[in-house]
């Protein structure tokens, strides 16, 4: 006998044709609340970080691309219950990122977005990440927005690593 639970059941469950929803602890809120703008916008991001996840050639990468993910689950969760689930610790992100960035050359200059395919959806991930901290902020989640800032300087840093892993040169800013 299998220990999953069934927590869907129905996809489509026409509850929200009214413009309106629940949290997962019950609340009703309209759709255009800024705490469902958050949740949005943490869902895009677990997309974009996905589609990453398809483009990273080492398991290891991978492997903690998909922790990540369900990190990005965590902190929907933490939304969805209105605190009652912890959002993701940054502890980890922070000693990953900072370990990462020792390995690389200095910045000198703002970095263009793009280089390996690998490191081009690193890059949109840390500007949806950027966009997703910001709802977070308007939705005065401030646990999961402190997430979401260490989150994107992690997906900077990852995706300078993946350039340089990939040997491919990283292009800057010209200046004024």
């Amino acid at each position: 006998m299998s220990n999953k639970r069934h927590r869907i059941t129905r996809v489509t469950t026409r509850q929200g044709d009214s413009g309106k929803t629940h949290l997962a602890d019950g609340t009703s809120v309209g759709k255009d609340s800024t705490i469902i703008a958050a949740i949005g916008e943490v869902d895009e991001l677990n997309s974009h970080v996905g589609v990453l996840v398809t483009l990273l050639t080492n398991d290891h990468l991978a492997k903690r691309c998909r922790q990540i993910q369900q990190q990005l689950f965590d902190l929907g969760a933490h939304l969805a219950t209105q605190g009652s689930v912890d959002a993701p610790g940054v502890s980890h992100l922070e000693e990953t990122t900072a370990a990462m960035n020792e390995a690389l050359p200095p910045l000198t200059e703002f970095v263009l977005p793009g280089g390996t395919a690998a490191a081009a959806a690193a890059h949109v991930a840390r500007s949806v990440c950027r966009r997703a901290e910001r709802a977070l902020w308007a939705a005065e989640q401030t646990d999961g927005a402190r997430y979401l800032n260490r989150l994107s300087d992690f997906f900077f840093v990852f995706a300078r690593a993946l350039n340089v892993g990939g040997d491919m040169p990283e292009d800057q800013w010209r200046g004024i």
